[in-house]
């Protein structure tokens, strides 16, 4: 990992946001099917909440894919 953990933060937030609006779902929606607070996938988006490794293993079934992929993406965004 090249960037720092708040940058991760809030890049990983952007990924989640852009792979939400590419399924066409509200927050709402995403937060039903991961099994979250729909506040909480808001804080995720806007880079004020960290996931923990279980959150974006859940996010990542929640989107269909696997969870290094978002990893992934958030480190290229962010580092």
């Amino acid at each position: 990992m090249n960037g720092t953990p708040r940058v991760l933060t809030k890049a990983f937030g952007r990924v989640v946001s852009q792979a939400r609006r590419e399924a066409g779902w509200t927050q709402e929606e995403l937060a039903h099917r991961a099994g979250v607070h729909r506040t909480y996938v808001g804080d995720l988006e806007n880079g004020r909440k960290s996931p923990t490794l279980d959150v974006v293993e859940t996010l990542a079934r929640a989107f269909g894919r696997p969870a290094n992929e978002l990893i992934a993406a958030a480190e290229a965004l962010g580092g």
